[in-house]
């Protein structure tokens, strides 16, 4: 069984291998120890982190865990570890929301490296416009619908009332495909179909509608209608 962290090498320890070679040189595992700290008798902090990690099916499952959910992935985790590690991915969510203050939108790879991070720590379905001003700066973010989205939730009136509420230029509508393939389905097809004739009789600027996945080798972390001739 493993002991404790102390009786591990002093190089191989993960506060001692970041202090040395840089946090960024931590493993997944290494990361979660350090915040866990201590683990129980015969399973170090490290062995803890694995195990937690192995539960919930990788760090960006885990990261999608309510604090409630953490403590019961692995033994040792207690409702004060539990609700730090919550924190912590809650931090890093944030962050990703505070890019440039207004940045311009006009190309589904820069939508992506603003929302891409984000929608990929979503565990459902998350429906949203983004509002652009006249120069296609970022305006507002709005959430229309979450959960397994349907065409029924996803009107076009709800997609674009934010839009006329705002004044807004133009619009973008994104959601995510939480199995991680932005390949759009039949439903994807319809409901973009209808917007682009909804947008014609409203006079609003529908610049794209976008679909966020998870980066797979070679395959686009996201399908953009735009680009694919769609709309």
């Amino acid at each position: 069984m493993a002991g404790r962290i102390m009786e591990m090498p002093l190089s191989e320890r993960p506060r001692e291998k970041a202090d040395r070679h840089g946090i960024e040189a931590l493993t997944d595992a290494e990361l979660l120890a350090i915040f866990i700290r201590t683990g129980q008798p015969g399973r170090n902090a490290l062995v803890v982190a694995s195990d937690l990690i192995t539960a919930s099916g990788g760090l960006i499952p885990l990261s999608r865990e309510t604090a409630a959910t953490i403590r019961t992935r692995a033994k040792g985790i207690g409702k004060a570890k539990s609700l730090e590690l919550a924190a912590a991915f809650e931090i890093g969510k944030r962050l990703a929301r505070c890019r440039e203050d207004r940045p311009v939108l006009d190309a589904p790879d820069k939508i992506y490296e603003v929302f891409g991070q984000e929608f990929l720590l979503l565990r459902r379905e998350s429906l949203r416009v983004i509002l652009l001003d006249t120069k296609l700066r970022l305006l507002l973010v709005e959430e229309i619908a979450l959960g397994s989205i349907n065409e029924c939730v996803a009107h076009p009136r709800e997609i674009f009332r934010p839009a006329i509420i705002h004044s807004a230029y133009a619009l973008v509508l994104v959601h995510n495909h939480p199995s991680g393939d932005p390949q759009p389905s039949a439903a994807d097809r319809r409901l973009t179909s209808a917007l682009r004739e909804a947008a014609g009789l409203l006079q609003i600027n529908l610049i794209d509608h976008m679909i966020l996945g998870s980066p797979d080798g070679g395959r686009p972390p996201y399908f953009s209608f735009r680009d694919a001739g769609l709309l």
